[in-house]
């Protein structure tokens, strides 16, 4: 079992920065890949990064491509987000997860982190 916490969220203004993190507990030797995704209110919920927890591979949606960055410290247990340029449709609760596999769905959820962009 891999336990998640975010923190970070919280009310910035257009083209302002954030930095999101997730820290992982229990099994984390169990974790593969780890990732960012949000929800806006009335939409689905959007995969918008991902990290391997080994190795350089990242991911990114187009929709934050450039703006944001995926990190992770490892010998913390810790995933980062660094958001950048942040504007209003950025609006959402923020989730970390995490999976056993390098593919697929994830297994593990945190409780999430409101990010609100006013504009």
């Amino acid at each position: 079992q891999v336990y998640l916490a975010e923190s970070g969220g919280g009310l910035v203004q257009t083209g302002g920065s954030l930095r999101l993190s997730c820290v992982a507990s229990g099994s984390t030797l169990s974790i593969n890949t780890m990732g960012w995704f949000r929800q806006a209110p009335g939409k689905e919920r959007e995969s918008i990064a991902a990290i391997r927890w080994s190795g350089r591979s990242t991911y990114y949606a187009d929709s934050v491509k450039g703006r944001f960055t995926i990190s992770r410290d490892n010998a913390k247990n810790t995933m980062y987000l660094q958001m950048n340029s942040l504007k209003p449709e950025d609006t959402a609760v923020y989730y970390c997860a995490a999976r056993e596999s390098g593919s697929g769905a994830y297994d593990y959820w945190g409780q999430g982190t409101q990010v609100t962009v006013s504009s």
